[in-house]
Formats: C-alpha cells, sequence, structure tokens
C-alpha cells in the first residue's frame, strides 16, 4: 500500500516538476512572448521619432511581437527616460532616445534616475548631425550673416531647439559663445512643434537633427545655415560645416540609441541587440535612414555604454565651459 502511495507521490512530484519547468520556460526562455514598448521621450515628428518609426515595423517582424511607440516628451527627453527607468525590467520595455541621455545629467543636477545606473545599453541605431535652419524670409544666406546680425542687435535674434540639454540646445550655445554673441534659446518639448513654429515666422532660427528637417528643406519651407559634425551631410552635400563657416573645433554629433531599465535580463538585452543589428544591416533600412541624414551605427551594448561614459565627461565639461542652463 506503501509503495503504491509512494509511487503515486513520485508521479505527481515529476508531473509538478514538468509543468513547474514548463512555466519557467515560457517565462524566461521564449523572449518576447507579448508586445514591447519603445519609450520615445520627445513628442512625434521630431528627429527621434521618425528614426524609432523606421526601425519599428523591420524589429517587430525580427522579434515576431509588435513595437509599440510610446511618445512622452517634455524636459529636454527627462520625463520619458524617467518613465522607463521606472518601468519593470523584464525586456518590454525599451527606452529609445536621443543623444541628450549624456548631456541632461550636467543640464538638470536633480533628475530622479542616474543615467548609468539605472540603465542598460542595448544598441546604437544611427548617428547623423545637427542642421540650422532658418525661416525662409529670415534675411541671412550664412552663419557669418546671422552673426553679424546677431552682433549688431544683442539678444534680439532668437534660435530654437528640441529643449534644454539637447544637442540642438548645446550647439546654438557653441555658436553663440564661439562667436561672443548674445542669441535668446527657445527650448521646445520636441521637434516637430519647433519645425512648425520656425516655419511659421515665430522663431527664426532652429539647431534640429536633421530628420526632423530634412523634408522640409528640400521642399523649401526651411533655409539651412549650416551642420554640426566635422563632415558634410551625405543629404544635405551642399550646407557648409560650422567649422568651414569659422568655428574652430566645432562638433556636436547626435545619436539613436536603445536602452531598458537596470537589472533586465541579459537574455533579453542581447536578443534586442541582435535583432537591431539585423534590422540594421538591410539595405532597406540603411536607405530609408541616410534619406533622414542618418548612417545606420549597430554594435554591441558594450560599445553603447563606452560611449556613454564618455559622453557624459565630454558633455559636462562643455556645459561648464558655456555657462549652460535649463531655461
Amino acid at each position: 500500500m506503501h509503495t503504491m502511495q509512494n509511487k503515486k507521490g513520485l508521479k505527481f512530484l515529476i508531473a509538478a516538476t514538468a509543468l513547474w519547468a514548463g512555466v519557467a520556460l515560457a517565462q524566461s526562455g521564449i523572449y518576447p512572448n507579448k508586445p514591447i514598448k519603445f519609450i520615445v521621450p520627445y513628442p512625434p515628428g521630431g528627429g527621434t521619432d521618425v528614426i524609432a518609426r523606421i526601425v519599428q515595423e523591420p524589429l517587430s517582424s525580427n522579434l515576431g511581437q509588435q513595437v509599440i511607440i510610446e511618445n512622452r516628451g517634455g524636459a529636454g527627453g527627462s520625463i520619458g527616460s524617467e518613465a522607463a527607468a521606472r518601468s519593470p525590467a523584464d525586456g518590454y520595455t525599451v527606452l529609445f532616445t536621443l543623444s541628450s541621455h549624456t548631456i541632461n545629467p550636467a543640464i538638470y543636477p536633480k533628475l530622479s534616475f542616474n543615467t548609468e545606473k539605472d540603465f542598460l545599453p542595448v544598441v546604437t541605431i544611427a548617428s547623423l548631425p545637427q542642421i540650422l535652419v532658418a525661416n525662409p524670409d529670415f534675411p541671412a544666406k550664412t552663419v557669418k550673416d546671422m552673426i553679424d546680425m546677431a552682433r549688431a542687435k544683442p539678444g534680439t535674434i532668437a534660435y530654437a531647439s528640441v529643449g534644454n540639454g539637447s544637442p540642438g540646445h548645446l550647439a546654438g550655445a557653441m555658436m553663440a559663445g564661439g562667436a561672443n554673441v548674445k542669441m535668446t534659446h527657445i527650448p521646445y518639448r520636441g521637434g516637430g512643434p519647433a519645425v512648425t513654429d520656425v516655419m511659421g515666422g515665430q522663431v527664426p532660427l532652429l539647431w534640429v537633427s536633421i530628420p526632423a528637417a530634412a523634408n522640409f528643406v528640400k521642399a523649401g519651407k526651411l533655409k539651412a545655415l549650416a551642420v554640426s559634425t566635422t563632415k558634410r551631410s551625405a543629404v544635405f552635400p551642399d550646407v557648409p560645416t560650422m567649422i568651414e563657416s569659422g568655428f574652430k573645433d566645432f562638433e556636436v554629433d547626435s545619436w539613436y540609441a536603445m536602452f531598458v531599465p537596470a537589472n533586465t535580463p541579459k537574455a533579453a538585452v542581447d536578443r534586442l541587440n541582435a535583432a537591431a543589428n539585423k534590422v540594421l544591416a538591410s539595405p532597406e533600412v540603411k536607405e530609408k535612414l541616410l534619406n533622414q541624414g542618418a548612417e545606420a551605427v549597430g554594435g554591441s551594448p558594450e560599445a553603447l555604454g563606452r560611449v556613454v561614459k564618455a559622453e557624459l565627461v565630454k558633455w559636462d565639461k562643455v556645459v561648464k565651459e558655456n555657462g549652460i542652463k535649463a531655461e
């Protein structure tokens, strides 16, 4: 009798163990098994949103799950970033952000999250220049013309950016500081609203990432004056660099990348990284990015981690040297 009961108990134990193993496998082994949310910490229509939407569908196909984009703009990207940092570390919330990620700690010393400790790097998606654009009716045809105007009437010429601490904010501050002129910075919640206001004549100038402005420059609705990188953009080869415009050592690169909350399982990070690298190797995706002035990057999580570490130091120095503050 006892032997039969023992055998029954053993069978139950084996069945239960198999069931638990199956549940564990479903939870950890098969990632992803539900939709993945990308938090884009800027409004629709800006550069970050444009780049995220280029890779959204191909990533969905590769991962076998829907990728949903949620725009959460404000405070130079830090509102959406905080939401991502506080999300469950399960691989189903991804922060898809701009290089403001490494600038914000210098601009906002009281951030409620730690850029390095609260996030794990996944992959760099693309890199590109910032572009200085003007309303077509703005009298200046070159950066020199614009600086002459700013010098003649200090503080009267304004430039917009996608927010405090954005690469565009830094580019504008470095431009004003390098020429020793006073200009007014007007931060927006993202590239979409800023572009709309510059085209409407509310603000004359805007430093923004190329994807937010490219189509409007091509259509003649915005006038391009300069790019922020050391080389000219392949999309706008006729637009000079700031170095060519007389600004020594002027360089502000923008990059877009994916991060996940700290403590996200390595298996999820590796799966997201592999999917993104495969997508970025696709000629179709590369071409779509290039049409927006962006170059596909890819690479390992460790490579992105090294960029974050180096840029936190670099931008802290630039912000202090130029006296840049959140306005």
